[in-house]
């Protein structure tokens, strides 16, 4: 392709470029989507025009990496990163240049990118297309190949590894062998354990974020990516689970990434879940030896992972707290994780129901059912049949809790009709003593509904205060 269409709004910046005398050209993502026929979402742009430049053209610019030549300009309605053209040398900290060099060319500028297919630029004038190392060539054959010497470039910045394969996973591309080969140098291993855990939260969570993202994962299994930032998952290779019964056929590591892969792509919070969601079963796996068939004097193994929920809620809350998520995800997804061998069957009563509710949290159900049906995907790795049994019980569930919750039923302490004012205004002393009588008046209600009534509970209150003096 020679040249792309370059967006309005890009074109008017241009004429202000242009009007003083600068050039300007679109860079790397955004020509790579372009080329592969996807909507750009993040337009950056380099130029010969230097950052105290631009603050004077341009009416609103943001200085946010004035040391290497890079400012934001705000235009009608968009933020546009905008970097004068630069040359590098030196990466002593493993990823910041020690020496930026401002008076160099465009082909100077796009030398100093990570990959080819991302050293591409495209005239903000008449989009005529720049490629001086055949980034082109390399998207039309999807291959990811860096540009210049692979082990410079990894040397210079240990974090590019990691982005050679999140694209790969993200694009469906193949890492040319060469590329692919240095990144398992011992010397290129050292520079990427030298990231901070915040830089391979980013790229991992734009791993989690493409459509298959187990692909990705087995190539940081294979170059020691994933041993070096999550030991756990990756010490999940080779732990059997199969048996006679059929329930898996793969070990616990490749069930976990292809559970990932089932999980609903959109939902962070459930890929994350699913990939960690039986990483305790190393630490629960016990085998058990079975007469079968019975009588037969024949025995198999059966193999258990009795609890592994909560060694995996466990190990999950130590690795997303190592790689600096939130509390609130470190939170919602130990949670699901705790409580994803939930075990439902029709003959709950409604109380059952309710108590599951409470258990699991009203607006936890929805990502604990997309959770159990991820774990299903990654026993087989094939799309889960709706007519399964563990589907169908779901759909039964869903059906349940809709008609509980159209009841309004009590769902937690705060929907009591009585709180803990009342029950000291009835004589009952703060304390101890007053919170065990709410959560005893809670179950009472979770058992029987109509019982959520002041004077109800209030002479259950006294009841149990009595028994208990």
């Amino acid at each position: 392709m020679k040249s792309i269409k370059i967006p309005e709004t890009l074109r008017k910046l241009n004429e202000i470029f242009a009007k003083n005398g600068f050039e300007a050209y679109l860079v790397g993502g955004a020509v790579r989507d372009v080329l592969l026929g996807k909507k750009a979402s993040d337009w950056d742009i380099t130029t010969n025009a230097r950052p105290e430049q631009m603050m004077k053209i341009f009416h609103r610019v943001i200085p946010t990496g004035i040391a290497h030549g890079t400012v934001t300009i705000h235009f009608m309605g968009s933020e546009i990163e905008a970097t004068t053209f630069r040359s590098e040398s030196g990466y002593s900290d493993g990823r910041h240049p020690d020496q930026v060099t401002f008076d160099a060319t465009l082909e100077d500028d796009l030398s100093r990118r990570d990959f080819t297919m991302n050293a591409i630029a495209a005239s903000l004038a008449d989009g005529s297309i720049i490629d001086p190392f055949e980034g082109q060539k390399d998207i039309k054959s999807k291959i990811i190949r860096t540009v210049g010497n692979a082990r410079d470039r990894f040397l210079e910045d240990g974090l590019r590894p990691i982005r050679a394969i999140r694209f790969s996973g993200q694009l469906n591309f193949e890492i040319e062998k060469e590329t692919y080969e240095t990144i398992k140098l011992t010397e290129v291993q050292e520079k990427i354990k030298s990231i901070s855990m915040e830089r391979f939260r980013d790229e991992f969570e734009k791993i989690l974020r493409s459509e298959e993202p187990s692909s990705a994962l087995h190539r940081m299994e294979d170059c020691g990516i994933l041993k070096a930032f999550i030991p756990e998952l990756a010490d999940c290779r080779n732990c059997q689970q199969a048996d006679m019964r059929g329930f898996h056929e793969f070990d616990v590591l490749d069930h976990n990434l292809y559970a990932c892969d089932g999980a609903p792509r959109e939902n962070q919070i459930v890929r994350l879940s699913a990939l960690f969601h039986d990483i305790g079963k190393k630490d629960a796996k016990v085998i058990e030896k079975i007469e079968y068939p019975k009588g037969s004097g024949s025995f198999v193994e059966q193999i258990h992972f009795h609890g592994h929920e909560h060694y995996s809620s466990e190990k999950t809350k130590e690795i997303l707290t190592r790689l600096k998520f939130p509390n609130a995800v470190i939170s919602q997804v130990t949670h699901l994780i705790e409580q994803h061998m939930f075990f439902f069957e029709e003959n709950w009563s409604d109380a059952a129901v309710r108590r599951f509710l409470v258990r699991v949290k009203p607006e936890c159900v929805e990502d604990l059912f997309a959770l159990r049906i991820a774990d299903i995907y990654g026993m087989h790795r094939c799309k889960v049949d709706p007519m399964n049994d563990g589907v169908q019980k779901i759909f039964i569930l869903r059906e349940r809790i809709k008609k509980i919750q159209s009841k309004q039923t009590a769902l937690s302490l705060k929907d009591l009709a009585v709180n803990g004012n009342d029950l000291i205004k009835a004589g009952i002393p703060a304390g101890k003593k007053l919170g065990f009588i709410l959560n005893e008046l809670f179950q009472c209600v979770l058992d029987d509904p109509e019982m959520n009534e002041k004077e109800k509970l209030l002479t259950v209150a006294g009841n149990i205060a009595a028994k208990n003096t």
